[in-house]
């Protein structure tokens, strides 16, 4: 692997399990037993760091926030998809941990999450749409809008309350969670199979 990788790599897993603003550059450089003068010459500075594991964050969310429209879906599939951004939102987690600090500290990063978060409120959205199109959800546009914003505070927080409350931080709760949220929005005969798998979820 080479070092600038290393470098990346050693600093998300310290900046995951510590917290970005309790992590310097100096300790990712003796984690990685090599000199800060190595370290600085990839990145000048903990600003630089951060915004390409940030590109690399974007990069692997890409596809999730873009899926294509003429894939015919189960309802099943809709969750699994909501999992795959659970996870990805996981390996990438100090980003929401301090949200609204790591935003002031660094303006760039905070315009750069901004234009991400209105990219995944808009794939919650067409989710929404499409769920509602196929004869799963009832609900008018109003209620979706509103329960499009429940979901996105869902994935975003969720994972760093557990961890307040002393938990893991576990992401088969967090897929719960959102389902639980869009259940009372589905077509009666749709709920019972959906709090099934939800279940399902939370127990595997």
């Amino acid at each position: 692997m080479k070092t600038r990788d290393r470098i990346l790599f050693c600093a998300l897993e310290l900046f995951n399990q510590q917290g970005e603003p309790n992590v310097t550059t100096l300790e990712i450089a003796n984690e990685l037993d090599i000199s800060p003068g190595n370290l600085y010459y990839h990145f000048h500075g903990k600003e630089p760091l951060i915004m390409e594991l940030l590109k690399r964050f974007q990069s692997e969310m890409a596809p999730l926030l873009d899926p294509p429209e003429d894939i015919q879906l189960d309802a099943e599939d809709y969750w699994l998809f909501i999992s795959l951004i659970v996870e990805h939102l996981s390996n990438f987690r100090f980003l929401f941990q301090d949200l609204s600090n790591l935003a002031g500290r660094f303006p760039k990063l905070g315009r750069s999450i901004r234009d991400w978060l209105n990219e995944l409120k808009q794939t919650v959205a067409s989710l929404l749409a499409r769920l509602k199109a196929e004869g799963y959800l009832e609900s008018d546009t109003p209620a979706l809008g509103q329960l499009v914003e429940q979901i996105t505070l869902t994935l975003l927080f969720s994972l760093d309350y557990q961890r307040i409350l002393g938990r893991p931080g576990e992401t088969r709760l967090v897929v719960f969670q959102v389902m639980m949220l869009a259940i009372p929005h589905l077509k009666q005969s749709s709920r019972a199979p959906a709090e099934q798998q939800a279940r399902r979820f939370l127990e595997s």
